[in-house]
């Protein structure tokens, strides 16, 4: 009944923020329409269908607040208009009650918070749809103080999520099948993945894992700092770290009143999105403002603060070579290299024509070069590009996806950082010495050295492993040799048995005739 009840809930909610105009433009189930035209009165429609969107979203509460960022980053799949919309929800989710935080960090720890913390603040300092939280200190097993933010999964957020999740999976198949805009845009491949993306974010043992990993990444670039997680302290539902104390970094004028260098901070914010991407294969994925600060502390001064790691994209070695080629031949303006790799790549189906696909391309990058370089947008090259590759049938990659949505972040920020900011004079020379290093010579001696262990492992039984391929190549040749000569043989009697039945039966025809001559002639 409570599943029936939110189902009308959110049908509610679709009709009265105008949601079926997206959808049955294309049906033409007299039912559905006269409903939708029923339930229809009285509602206002003169807001923008993207706004009534993210409007809709809000109102169905925080999982559904969750979906439309998730949905934000699918830009392949949106028109403009509607994910310029919904990459604006926020996550001001008003906080729930701090005594349940207690008990939920009891719970988890299997004692008093007072045994786990030195001081715990019980007002907490954000709250976002999955969780909030808290400043707290500590004192580790080596006796030393920190102090520290903690994490807390809202309470009963699995139970929540499974219900609106087996909803939106329903509604994504009833979409796919009404109408063809709903099919083109993938409902149920896109609910698949924010259903893969959520379960993995309600495991904050997770997100401990990512901050570790992009901590020790960034350790010797000294431009940005990452908190430490405390992992006696992490558990799936709670999760600690060092507290990090910095200037948000949308807040310019408070940045600009403490001396921090604009323009650099914006490069730098470019050439640590970059490495993380190229170097490392393992990037931030979701740096909006509020989760990025900038430290104003004296040893740290002007360097970036990342927070949230529930979502991160990571590239294989064929995704960074791919990326790392196709912004190099667009920096030469070399759209059939970038028509080819989209064809070797397989990302196009094997018969699609270079020539035609390079035209396609050409319309879509040439205009930018008409313009000055800091009015060019690598992201939305990207994301034309993308579209562009949807006509050729090009199956767009998810982790490519996020990488575009990242990337359109990482220049809105730049940009507000220092109007004049030219990410191509920033990354250009980073993608031209990234491919030096991958065919290189230094490349090759880095590939020796790591495989060094390797072969030192390998060389000394080299000789004994070498007689021992041999001695069983001479076993297997002796077994070879054997066998032929069995069927030789075998061959060779069935040859002579021909060779006497042959011999009989043409003396058997010699002998009939002279048998028949004698009787005949006398």
């Amino acid at each position: 009944m409570k599943n029936i009840l939110r189902g009308i809930a959110i049908l509610w909610v679709v009709f009265r923020y105008g949601l079926d105009e997206l959808v049955l433009t294309s049906f033409r189930h007299r039912g559905v329409a006269a409903l939708a035209r029923l339930l229809s009165v009285g509602r206002d429609l003169s807001a923008p269908r993207g706004v009534r969107l993210r409007e809709a979203l809000e109102r169905l509460g925080p999982i559904f607040v969750k979906f439309g960022q998730v949905l934000s980053t699918r830009r392949d799949l949106l028109p403009p208009d509607i994910a310029d919309e919904l990459a604006r929800l926020q996550d001001q989710v008003p906080p729930f009650d701090s005594a349940v935080a207690v008990a939920i960090i009891e719970r988890a720890f299997r004692r008093p918070i007072d045994t786990v913390f030195t001081r715990f603040d019980r007002e907490p300092v954000a709250s976002a749809s999955i969780a909030q939280v808290h400043f707290a200190a500590l004192v580790d097993k080596h006796g030393q103080h920190h102090e520290v933010a903690v994490k807390v999964l809202r309470p009963g957020m699995l139970g929540v999520i499974e219900k609106d999740l087996a909803l939106m999976h329903m509604m994504a198949g009833w979409l796919e099948r009404a109408s063809a805009e709903g099919k083109r845009l993938k409902p149920r491949e896109v609910v698949g993945e924010f259903d893969t993306y959520l379960h993995d974010e309600l495991d904050l043992m997770r997100e401990a894992a990512n901050a570790a990993q992009l901590r020790r990444n960034m350790e010797g670039l000294d431009l940005v700092l990452i908190p430490e997680v405390f992992w006696d302290f992490c558990h799936t539902e709670v999760m600690v770290m060092q507290r990090m104390n910095g200037i948000p970094i949308n807040q310019i004028e408070r940045l600009r009143e403490q001396g921090v260098d604009l323009g650099q901070l914006a490069r730098d914010g470019v050439t640590i999105f970059f490495t993380q991407v190229f170097r490392d294969g393992f990037f931030h994925g979701d740096m909006h403002p509020g989760n990025i600060q900038v430290s104003v502390e004296p040893r740290s001064f002007g360097r970036f603060i990342s927070l949230d790691f529930g979502i991160v994209g990571s590239l294989t070695d064929f995704d960074k070579e791919y990326l790392a080629q196709n912004f190099t031949a667009f920096f030469r303006r070399d759209y059939k290299r970038i028509a080819e790799l989209h064809v070797e790549s397989g990302w196009v189906p094997a018969d699609t024509r270079v020539a035609e696909l390079e035209a396609a391309i050409r319309t879509v990058c040439e205009p930018y070069f008409d313009r000055p370089l800091k009015e060019i947008s690598l992201g939305m090259v990207l994301m034309r590009l993308f579209q562009t590759s949807r006509r050729f049938q090009v199956e767009i990659q998810p982790q490519l996806v996020l990488l575009q949505k990242t990337l359109l972040n990482i220049e809105g920020l730049g940009r507000q950082l220092d109007p004049n900011l030219d990410l191509w004079s920033t990354a250009k020379p980073f993608l031209e010495k990234w491919m030096n290093q991958q065919t290189g010579p230094r490349r090759f001696l880095e590939e020796l050295r790591n495989e060094a262990p390797r072969y030192a492992q390998i060389f000394p039984a080299l000789p004994r492993l070498l007689q021992g391929f041999l001695a069983q190549q001479g076993k297997d040749h002796g077994a070879e040799l054997k066998r032929i000569i069995e069927e030789q043989k075998r061959t060779n009697r069935i040859l002579h048995a021909l060779v006497y039945v042959g011999i009989g039966f043409v003396l058997g025809v010699i002998a009939l005739q002279l048998y028949l001559r004698w009787r005949i002639f006398g």
